[in-house]
């Protein structure tokens, strides 16, 4: 694929300055990326990270080149700091680079629906923490994410595609789900309440497309885990895309027709086996 051309894309949840952070991934997609406007949905840079350890690798200066270059070629690029970046926020109003820096915005589609865009770490609940990892402790999440790693290394040296197996290991744990999908609600209610015709975050590390009562939760993801982006075609449809070896969709969501993710795609079925076609999702109900 020489080029991707797309009206809107959402990106969220890099991490750069993390040895967990897919950025050969994310910089092959932003080298080819064609669009009007690029919304970064916080945790771009892990400063939190960085506060704990130096750690920086080539690919993740470029990946901040190329947004940078991708403003200067006319892109509007629109940076809306989350938990892990949030000192950033001190910074809302102004414009760095080209680059204008928000604590959220509103996005109006192609077809004339409005969304709420944020990270979405205010929706959750102080009894639970800032992030659904609490339910699997720190500890066991932080050795996932580095089997993950040695994982992906082995795989790529063998020249296989991406394994999601973080992902895949997390949605089998029923309290994570049930902490997604209790964030889900919370924040299409809050949409709802707004009078937003969908909600557009990240923050959770779980990209979804998904119709609850009639508001869009759209969900871009991450590139530490998924490895995944939401774009916004000429027509307004909304679209959630894997981007590693192989190019995958993994859920639609048009004025006419909602094609959830697929959970299989996630849970059960590594993508590297996923070769999905919009066709086959089912409708939904």
């Amino acid at each position: 694929m020489a080029t991707f051309h797309c009206r809107s894309a959402f990106i969220s949840d890099v991490h750069l300055g993390t040895p967990d952070c897919k950025a050969s991934y994310l910089l092959d997609f932003l080298r080819k990326l064609r669009c009007e406007k690029l919304y970064l949905v916080g945790d771009i840079i892990d400063m939190e990270a960085l506060a704990r350890r130096t750690w920086w690798h080539a690919d993740h200066g470029a990946v901040i080149a190329e947004v940078l270059d991708l403003a200067r070629r006319g892109v509007e690029v629109i940076y809306i700091p989350g938990n892990h970046d949030a000192p950033v926020r001190g910074l809302a109003g102004q414009c760095f680079g080209g680059v204008k820096i928000e604590l959220d915005a509103v996005h109006e589609g192609a077809d004339g629906r409005r969304y709420h865009v944020s990270h979405g770490d205010e929706f959750d609940p102080e009894q639970v923490g800032r992030t659904w990892m609490v339910h699997l402790g720190e500890v066991m999440h932080r050795f996932i994410c580095w089997t993950n790693r040695r994982v992906h290394a082995m795989r790529r040296r063998m020249e296989l595609p991406y394994l999601p197996l973080s992902i895949i290991v997390k949605s089998h744990i029923g309290k994570a789900l049930a902490y997604i999908r209790a964030y889900e609600e919370r924040v299409a209610n809050d949409a709802r309440e707004r009078g937003f015709d969908g909600h557009i975050c990240g923050h959770i590390h779980f990209g979804h497309v998904r119709d609850m009562d009639g508001v869009l939760y759209l969900n871009d993801g991450d590139w530490v885990e998924h490895c995944t982006v939401l774009v916004e075609d000429h027509t307004g449809a909304m679209e959630l895309i894997h981007w590693s070896e192989q190019y995958a969709p993994l859920g639609r969501a048009s004025r006419e027709l909602v094609l959830p993710s697929p959970a299989a795609a996630l849970a059960l079925a590594p993508l590297t086996r996923a070769k999905l076609d919009l066709a086959e999702l089912r409708p939904a109900a």
